[in-house]
């Protein structure tokens, strides 16, 4: 069950040589979302590789959770790679597996297909777990039309359609996702997150997947089952591999009402950086309700911090 915000009113704290000693001794893992926090579209921020080198020299787990269901957790590894960090594939946490991961633990039946409004990375992980995924990439270019006697035909053995971030979003799509959760029998309603917007490339925010979910809410009249954050269904996994008590953990990320919250959900220390989509003015404006325990500028700042 998801619980709100509980620090509303709280004084905002930010990160100083004062209070930072105590939360960096406190936390033996790091969450780190990705976009805006790590890299924005395909460039690092500054002095995040040399940030991460430090908190692993000094024992700390590092795990990466994003909303960004574009890519699987095995595309995610070859982009840090790229990028110059080397991370593995069982420290990522994408809501794209967290969609497939659902369906696997609420035994979703092998036979039944998934049809995805989204990107590859939600395909690839449907795949890993068993599962047939239908559309995503290559239903980009396809088009409905409206025709007289004419019937857009779709999957009645789809069982689930899973919606996330989908650049080539089309009106074939919507009217395909929208039959088959309307018409066929306990269709599932997934969606991998519902971010307004994201940093998509360095310069610029961009739609998020929120846009794509709510196209969808509106042709069908229900709403979603959300797995990526401020869900904490990822948290569970998260768990369960690394055996580490949510209290000893810290989230890092930019946005309050995903990143933040799923913090607070799950029970961790929260810290807001804003180098991506929150500004210090929406932090302190009186629209917030959502306080991290600290907020700093970039990731980079640990590295001041510390006194490397």
């Amino acid at each position: 069950m998801e619980v709100q915000s509980s620090t509303a009113g709280a004084p905002l704290e930010p990160l100083s040589p004062t209070n930072f000693p105590g939360l960096f001794d406190s936390v033996d893992a790091f969450l780190f979302d990705c976009d805006g926090v790590i890299w924005k579209g395909d460039k690092l921020i500054d002095g995040v590789a040399q940030t991460l080198d430090l908190l692993r020299s000094k024992g700390k787990k590092l795990v990466f959770v994003t909303n960004n269901s574009t890519k699987s957790r095995r595309e995610y590894a070859k982009k840090f790679d790229s990028l110059g960090i080397s991370v593995s594939e069982d420290e990522i946490f994408s809501s794209s597996f967290a969609a497939a991961m659902y369906l696997k633990v609420n035994d979703f039946p092998q036979d039944k297909k998934v049809y995805v409004i989204g990107g590859e990375g939600i395909i690839d992980e449907l795949q890993l777990a068993g599962y047939t995924g239908l559309g995503g990439p290559e239903d980009s270019k396809k088009t409905a039309e409206w025709k007289s006697n004419c019937l857009f035909e779709h999957d009645k053995s789809v069982g689930a359609v899973v919606v996330g971030l989908d650049p080539f979003i089309n009106y074939y799509k919507l009217q395909y996702g929208t039959l088959c959760i309307r018409e066929n029998p306990g269709c599932l309603f997934i969606a991998t997150n519902r971010d307004a917007v994201g940093h998509m490339t360095d310069l610029q925010e961009w739609p998020g997947a929120g846009c794509m979910v709510a196209a969808i809410c509106g042709s069908t009249e229900r709403e979603p089952i959300v797995v990526g954050k401020p869900s904490t269904f990822m948290m569970e996994f998260l768990l369960k591999k690394f055996q580490i008590d949510c209290s000893r953990m810290c989230m890092v990320g930019d946005r309050l009402d995903t990143d933040i919250l799923f913090g607070q959900n799950a029970g961790c220390k929260t810290l807001l950086v804003l180098s991506g989509v929150t500004t210090l003015s929406a932090l302190q404006g009186p629209a917030n309700d959502i306080r991290p325990d600290y907020y700093t500028n970039k990731v980079s700042d640990f590295i001041n911090l510390l006194g490397a």
